[in-house]
């Protein structure tokens, strides 16, 4: 393409040269030539017939409201800068805009971005998988798809949770479109646990919240066996799960110490084989979120007040809440095995 071609794209072309257009049209010239006699786009030519043949004129129409700032070619470009990167700033589109020679403001890239469906949203935070994790979860999700009702409703579900006195964690904005939250390009990855006020112990099934226990300093394989042998057997029981009931917890090391093995293993606990790096699969994260909800809400001025909310909400959560848990269950096997093993939506 000519420079005279490129500069005519940009540019609306005098009425002058619209007119020859349409006037060797009318003569039976075909596009095609149009374009090559007078150095014109060819989709310039079509575009000027078009309007010419609807409108019966090549003058420049009343415009609908004020011309764009940013040109389709600008815009397209912002979009595939966003898609390429959902992590990038308003401030790094801009310097890509001047880039480009067209210089916008943060409104008006926002705006343009909004016009292709993407909006800035607070990224989720994900665990990070490898290949190997994401090839175990569609694994354990094949595995237990069918499992029965039954079986899901003697499962006593376990997890550590932090809960902070003050304040909330960073976030970081992506730009994506309604329904991608949980793709992998819209989430932070995260690892287990971070600093907190309180960190917690607690385990639930369909049946109600089981024991929610405060640990105390750090946690360790030793300290973890000790609240098994003082907590598990007990909600398997306030729960009426039997002896015969399944116990899930995830990999996390001191889960899958020797101590810790030891200690199932004489106690007869049958383990729920749990693949790592999945917590979308477990619903008690779910439970976290209402009773972190629930604790907040009624503002905590120091630590044992905040331990002692903690317990009195856990054991307000209702047993339906728990059951519908529990029934997401295939659910989440489901979601799993529709992201090839990436994180899900849960």
């Amino acid at each position: 393409m000519s420079a005279q071609m490129r500069i005519m794209r940009s540019k609306e072309l005098p009425k002058e040269l619209r007119d020859r257009i349409v006037a060797r049209h009318r003569s039976g010239q075909g596009y095609k030539r149009i374009s090559a006699a007078l150095k014109v786009p060819k989709s310039t030519v079509a575009s000027i017939i078009l309007k010419w043949k609807k409108f019966g004129t090549t003058r420049t129409l009343p415009r609908s409201g004020r011309p764009a700032k940013l040109s389709n070619r600008g815009r397209r470009a912002l979009v595939r800068e966003v898609k390429k990167n959902p992590k990038i700033t308003v401030a790094e589109l801009q310097r890509c805009s001047r880039e480009m020679g067209e210089s916008s403001t943060k409104s008006t890239i926002t705006a343009a971005l909004h016009q292709s469906g993407l909006y800035g949203r607070v990224a989720r935070r994900k665990p990070l998988l490898s290949a190997r994790h994401m090839k175990a979860r569609i694994e354990f999700a094949k595995k237990h798809m069918k499992d029965s009702q039954t079986m899901r409703n003697k499962i006593l579900w376990s997890d550590e949770t932090k809960i902070e006195l003050f304040g909330v964690n960073s976030k970081r904005y992506v730009w994506r479109k309604p329904g991608t939250a949980h793709h992998l390009p819209n989430t932070i990855p995260t690892v287990k646990h971070g600093g907190g006020s309180i960190r917690l112990w607690g385990c639930f099934s369909a049946a109600g919240t089981g024991r929610l226990v405060a640990i105390e300093g750090k946690m360790n394989a030793a300290k973890y066996r000790d609240i098994l042998e003082e907590n598990l057997f007990q909600s398997a029981q306030d729960l009426r799960l039997g002896r015969r009931f399944t116990f899930q917890q995830d990999n996390n090391p001191k889960h899958t110490a020797k101590i810790t093995k030891e200690w199932l293993r004489n106690n007869s606990v049958t383990i729920l084989d749990w693949p790592s790096q999945s917590p979308d699969l477990n619903p008690i994260e779910h439970l976290w979120r209402d009773l972190k909800m629930a604790v907040h809400q009624r503002s905590p001025s120091n630590l044992t007040e905040l331990e002692r909310i903690c317990k009195e909400e856990w054991q307000r959560i209702p047993k339906s809440r728990c059951e519908k848990l529990v029934a997401s269950f295939p659910r989440r096997l489901m979601a799993v095995v529709a992201q090839k093993g990436a994180s899900t939506q849960y």
